[in-house]
């Protein structure tokens, strides 16, 4: 079977932050480096990016940096949806121009909003652009598959779908069922389900960042029939991680970036307020997890040349 371009671990960068706050491009760039160097088939920025935090410059930065650390070597997708349609037009236009390869664009969610809306949402974006747009199915302004398949047979650069609505699986099968044909299925949700998504009719995942080589070892196994094998790895070095993710707010966040920094990819964990504090007990349980999975720390140090 043939792939579409865009397929397989395509993990979503978390974005390294000065003690300051302010955005570290050296951390970022070895980021890119880092994952590129594991295997991945693209890159996103996204809201695991903290994207929801960022000024347009800080935008725009970031996907600048992004873009020339990849140097084409895997394909850019920037995610530009937004609470309104003239400024989701306005990212999606500025994204393209930095020379972004694919948009993700998720649904307006702060005010509910209705099928026939969310369409013309997406209609006005596929016609101010020209490269691939992907769906972003979300909790909070889900996208059924009647109205994907909609969208995607109205707007011609709408190739792809992120389901990430509950219960992830279920929602893949009938996305699958039903606009497989139509459609390029990835599950997001930080890969907690990337097996059985797989088996579901999904070609790829978007997972965080911080375990590129072991996303990218279970694709392999289950590209080749062996499942066995993907399950032993995917159970040794990601359930545990996602399953602490997991517990409450955004700690995914400080989780993600603490390997980074103990594998010397980035130099700090800091997370952009407002952020979940995390207490004494599950920061040292974050602590033993990530010593478990990342057993000698590394100090910082530039990758990329």
């Amino acid at each position: 079977m043939s792939l579409p371009a865009l397929h397989g671990v395509v993990p979503i960068l978390v974005t390294p932050f000065h003690e300051d706050g302010r955005i570290d491009e050296e951390s970022l760039a070895n980021l890119v480096e880092f994952n590129i160097a594991a295997g991945v088939h693209g890159l996103g920025v996204a809201l695991g990016s903290e994207v929801f935090k960022f000024n347009e410059a800080e935008r725009a930065q970031v996907t600048r940096v992004v873009i020339e650390a990849a140097a084409k070597r895997v394909p850019i997708v920037i995610n530009s949806g937004a609470a309104g349609t003239d400024l989701a037009v306005f990212y999606s236009k500025a994204a393209e121009a930095a020379g972004a390869d694919m948009l993700m664009v998720i649904p307006p969610s702060f005010m509910p909003v209705s099928p026939d809306e969310i369409f013309d949402y997406y209609k006005a974006i596929d016609a101010a652009v020209g490269i691939p747009v992907i769906l972003q199915d979300v909790p909070q302004a889900p996208i059924s598959p009647g109205l994907a398949l909609k969208i995607a047979a109205e707007c011609p650069n709408v190739k792809y779908i992120k389901v990430e609505t509950l219960p992830v699986t279920s929602k893949v099968a009938a996305m699958a069922e039903q606009a497989g044909d139509r459609l390029t299925i990835f599950g997001g949700a930080g890969g907690s389900y990337f097996i059985e998504e797989l088996r579901r009719g999904a070609l790829g995942t978007m997972p965080f960042c911080s375990q590129p080589a072991d996303f990218v070892a279970v694709w392999d196994a289950f590209r080749k029939g062996d499942q066995a094998t993907a399950r032993r790895h995917f159970d040794a070095t990601i359930m545990a991680i996602n399953r602490l993710a997991v517990q409450g707010g955004d700690i995914f966040y400080f989780i993600h970036k603490q390997i980074l920094v103990r594998r010397g990819v980035i130099r700090t964990a800091v997370v952009r307020s407002p952020t979940t504090a995390i207490d004494r007990i599950t920061a040292r349980e974050i602590e033993e997890l990530i010593a478990e999975i990342v057993p000698v720390a590394t100090p910082f140090r530039q990758l990329a040349a």
